[in-house]
């Protein structure tokens, strides 16, 4: 018996050992890619210090702006316990307030918030070479780095006070999505300006906005000084007012935290109901649970998405060796991508095997089985799409086209979406078995099932013919119809995508015996 304790003891400090030395490795390759990020920074910044103002004025407000809005979305989506959380510390019996400015004082104690210093204080030293006072900058450097830690901390609070749960991992998977969406399109665009020694008037007048902001002022500061003008004074009451209703919001959110009772602690992530907690309690909510459980985990599924990104790109080759130009070859595998992410859901009945049952014996409406079928291909293909179009219109340098593609690529996805919808009730056909090879198909009777592969596909390109001629048009010799392009893809796309799951919803009403007898006997 000894012997047996002495071994699990021995197993348990290997363990816990192993997890150790894990954690510190993951910790410490972060802390290197940090420190990388702050040293390339601060040598960006010092870089600006001899080049014009305004161009320093626009890197420094864009930059300091993006930092803050991290700081205000991060406690949100993080969603973890806050180790500054004031109900912590309510056995010190001190005063709200008190305990509120030991608490933003303990704030500047963090890597994030010692690393954003030591940047913008890299900020200061270029603007005090464009002859800012060091005064100015030591101020700016104050009221940024007080004014990310109020944000933190104010969010922090907010999310114990109203959130009852920890964030699961499907719902952080969503604000990453969301995230993605916006900050690589607009990173492209910035990363796509042409500079020439002058601001581009895009980014000049988002600067110039966002200075007027909460998230800007701060960071803005030694730029309108620099400038001369009377807009200083505004910006740094802004800047000044902000950190005075953060400090006010923080205070008040702390003597709430210390008056109310600590929520309880949530399960483990892993024994809760994943996305069946997120969507909602409807038919059509179960089934896009149900229907985002298969997409992540089924190989079938899987394997279709892998084969996507490789057959879209693989179609530029072919074009380069005909010798269609980089600038228009470039330009095909987006739509290409769109048109196959829509046509994946044709035949979505069939990979449900027997589980289809429950939908029909449930009662379940059409409109919910075909609704719900389609939310993870839209939560892969929109985001997707919204980072794919301007990374090719990048590549390609003629940004007029983007709404051009943006058009097509919505067209042709929405049209392969109404269309699979209809497809996948009226003409399903077999495939392989949850847990069998995905490249091992059974053998088919008839070509019901190439038919309605082929119909999805060349039915999308027919409905969107229209937007790939405007398209066309705005490529060659007008891009004004590039606007054209866009509305009229977003319209087609969307009557396509809402006529076809009508049809498709009424279908699956009406053949519920026969989609039965097919799931039997496939």
């Amino acid at each position: 018996m000894a012997a047996h304790v002495l071994r699990l003891r021995l197993a348990l400090l290997v363990g816990a050992l192993r997890g150790g030395v894990g954690h510190a490795a993951r910790a410490g390759v972060g802390l290197i890619v940090l420190a990388a990020a702050v040293i390339a920074a601060c040598w960006a910044l010092t870089s600006l210090a001899d080049g014009p103002a305004d161009v320093l004025f626009v890197v420094t407000v864009l930059a300091g702006s993006a930092l803050t809005l991290g700081f205000v979305l991060a406690p949100v989506i993080a969603g973890g316990d806050d180790p500054l959380d004031p109900r912590r510390f309510g056995v010190l019996a001190l005063g709200s307030g008190s305990l509120a400015a030991t608490l933003v004082l303990a704030g500047f104690l963090s890597v994030p918030i010692l690393s954003l210093i030591v940047v913008s204080v890299a900020g200061a030293v270029a603007w005090g070479e464009q002859d800012v006072a060091w005064t100015i900058g030591v101020l700016s450097v104050v009221l940024g780095s007080l004014t990310c830690v109020l944000f933190a901390r104010v969010c922090f609070g907010l999310s114990a006070l109203f959130v009852k749960e920890r964030r699961s991992r499907e719902l952080t998977g969503l604000f990453g999505l969301a995230i993605v969406v916006i900050v690589v399109p607009t990173a492209v665009f910035v990363a796509s300006q042409e500079w020439n020694g002058q601001v581009p008037v895009a980014l000049a007048d988002a600067a110039a906005v966002l200075a007027l902001t909460p998230l800007g002022a701060a960071w803005a500061l030694p730029g309108e000084v620099a400038e001369g003008g009377t807009d200083s004074w505004l910006v740094f009451g802004m800047a000044a007012l902000t950190v005075a209703a953060l400090w006010f919001a923080w205070r008040w959110t702390a003597g709430r935290l210390l008056s109310t009772t600590e929520r309880p602690v949530s399960v483990r992530e892993r024994a809760g109901l994943g996305w069946f907690s997120l969507t909602p309690g409807t038919p059509a909510g179960a089934i896009a649970a149900r229907s985002l459980l298969y997409w992540s985990r089924d190989r079938r599924y899987l394997v279709n998405l892998v084969v996507v990104p490789i057959a879209a790109v693989v179609t530029v080759i072919p074009l380069l060796i005909a010798g269609v130009p980089f600038e228009i070859a470039v330009l095909v595998p987006v739509p290409f991508a769109a048109l196959f992410l829509g046509w994946l859901p044709h035949n979505d009945l069939a990979y449900d095997s027997s589980a289809v049952w429950m939908h029909i014996a449930g009662g379940v409406h059409g409109v919910a089985d075909r609704v719900g079928r389609l939310v993870p291909v839209l939560l892969l293909g929109v985001p997707l799409l919204a980072v794919a179009v301007p990374v090719v219109i990048a590549l390609n340098g003629d940004w007029r086209l983007l709404p051009a593609l943006a058009g097509v690529s919505v067209s042709l996805f929405f049209a392969a979406l109404g269309l699979s919808s209809i497809a996948s009730v009226v003409a399903p056909y077999a495939v392989s078995r949850p847990g069998e090879s995905p490249f091992q198909q059974p053998q088919r009777t008839g070509s019901g099932g190439a038919i309605a592969q082929a119909l999805v596909m060349v039915g999308s390109i027919a409905v969107s013919t229209p937007v790939l001629l405007w398209a066309w048009e705005a490529l060659i010799d007008d891009p004004a119809m590039s606007d054209t392009a866009m509305w009229g893809g977003i319209g087609i796309g969307l009557g396509v995508l809402i006529v076809g799951v009508a049809i498709g919803a009424l279908a699956f009403s009406r053949r519920a015996g026969r989609i039965m007898e097919f799931a039997e006997s496939t």
